[in-house]
């Protein structure tokens, strides 16, 4: 039995939450700005329900946050992406992306992908061989999906740009995920040229967890993720599926 995450309360009852509304022109100008720094080589910030992350899509911003989190080249960045992108990119059954599908429109909980994926797709002709090595691993690619609007509209502009981003939790490696913007590690939060205060995330929570990592391969899970009880269940209701914790 997986241990339930215990949420993390809010400061107050007026503290905003990532999940609170947000204009589609705030948004898509705010995602607007972070691509743009992303796209000169800059490093990101931004709020997710799941924790905050750091992002990047060149070379030399994935190095600055390699350094940054002092994380090893080992632990693979995810990218951030949506069913659409997953079902372009990932190797697998139709059922599989039927799942993927699924999960993503009808449970609407957080999760990331790992599967074989086409490294000769067109959205990553442009991808610095560099970055996908250090996003990949034995040939799989990590891709986090149902992460919040922010995250949501990331994966939207990158597709239109023809420009996949990858990131990480915004920590030092191995310390747990950070849940609001001020408590991001100082030196984390220096790398990075452009950051936006969403609020506290959605899933906020003592254990410092963030998504739930699968291995669409055999079902076997990487990382135990919030709320990861109900996805479990959800597969187990939905597919059959037993997800190996």
């Amino acid at each position: 039995m997986v241990e339930t995450e215990t949420p993390l309360p809010p400061r107050g009852p007026d503290e905003r939450r990532t999940q609170d509304a947000v204009s589609i022109e705030e948004l898509a100008a705010d995602v607007g700005a972070l691509m743009d720094i992303l796209a000169g080589g800059g490093v990101a910030v931004a709020p997710l329900d799941v924790a905050y992350a750091i992002l990047a899509a060149t070379p030399e911003g994935i190095r600055r946050i390699f350094d940054a989190k002092q994380r090893s080249y080992e632990k693979p960045s995810g990218m951030f992406g949506n069913y659409r992108m997953s079902a372009e990119l990932h190797i697998m059954p139709a059922e599989r992306h039927a799942m993927v599908e699924e999960m993503v429109t009808e449970v609407g909980l957080p999760f990331s992908v790992v599967a074989p994926f086409r490294e000769e797709h067109a959205l990553l002709a442009k991808v610095d061989p560099f970055v996908l090595q250090s996003s990949s691993k034995a040939g799989t690619l990590d891709m986090l999906l149902n992460a919040g609007q922010m995250h949501d509209e990331i994966a939207h502009q990158a597709w239109e740009r023809e420009m996949p981003v990858f990131g990480s939790s915004a920590n030092l490696s191995l310390t747990g995920s950070k849940y609001r913007l001020d408590e991001i590690d100082e030196v984390v939060l220096r790398a990075a040229d452009i950051s936006f205060d969403y609020g506290l995330s959605q899933y906020a929570n003592h254990q410092g967890r963030s998504s739930t990592i699968i291995d669409f391969r055999d079902f076997s899970v990487i990382r135990v993720g919030v709320r990861f009880e109900t996805l479990r269940q959800a597969f187990m209701d939905r597919f059959g599926v037993v997800l190996r914790a």
